[in-house]
């Protein structure tokens, strides 16, 4: 075998494991395609527990992103007001994205409650117990001219919660190696209250109660527990 022809050999066969790699590594199934439908509307109760949903309520929620982002980047939204038969209320909005790769991915509140005039004083996270296990959320505390509003909030790829960051970016690489485009939610509440404390507590004992109605599929799909 001549050293042209073998040298022409051994970049032929670079080039086509190249090629092959990068088809694994490049993501083209959805996973949304292999999962059930869902509908947030309807899984999502508007009475559950001592809550209800308000439908002319005053409180406004905060929207994730103007409307034309919103078409954009998520598939589904939802957003309620529910007040309790103590009159508190709770404000909830759910966003649903079928792609979380670069630009296309959740904006969380950090980023959208700025955009509406909000100063963000407080960001930690804290572990919300439920009766099937923890969720691990991030709890703001944010406010506005006259307004305060304490905010817990959590995201999830696939159906594992994730704290952003590095914790993200491993979830999405390990469907990234399987050839999985993930999709991904956030599921936020909030409260105008300048009692954070009574506020948090408050947010908890309203996801507890949406949970107890909730199937096991839904709890995991908004969740990530069950």
């Amino acid at each position: 075998m001549s050293r042209p022809f073998f040298i022409c050999l051994i970049l032929g066969c670079l080039m086509i494991v190249s090629a092959g790699a990068t088809r694994i590594m490049t993501p083209t199934h959805f996973l949304s395609k292999n999962r059930p439908a869902f509908d947030l509307e309807n899984i999502v109760p508007v009475k559950f527990g001592r809550w209800v949903e308000e439908k002319n309520a005053v409180t406004a929620v905060v929207d994730p992103e103007a409307v034309e982002l919103m078409n954009k980047l998520y598939a589904q939204t939802l957003s309620r007001t529910y007040v309790n038969d103590k009159g508190e209320r709770v404000m909830l909005s759910i966003a649903y994205g079928v792609d979380q790769r670069n630009g296309l991915e959740l904006h969380r509140p950090e980023v959208c409650y700025p955009s509406q005039g909000f100063q963000i004083n407080s960001n930690r996270l804290s572990v919300l117990a439920t009766p099937k296990g923890e969720i691990v959320v991030t709890r703001l505390e944010t406010s506005r001219i006259g307004r305060s509003e304490p905010v817990t909030y959590w995201t999830t790829i696939g159906d594992k919660v994730t704290t952003g960051g590095i914790d993200k970016k491993m979830l999405e690489l390990r469907f990234g190696l399987k050839g999985v485009i993930p999709d991904g939610l956030l599921f936020r509440v909030s409260s105008v209250d300048k009692d954070t404390t009574r506020a948090f507590s408050t947010q908890d004992l309203f996801v507890n109660s949406l949970f107890i109605e909730l199937s096991s599929q839904n709890t995991k799909r908004l969740m990530g527990l069950g």
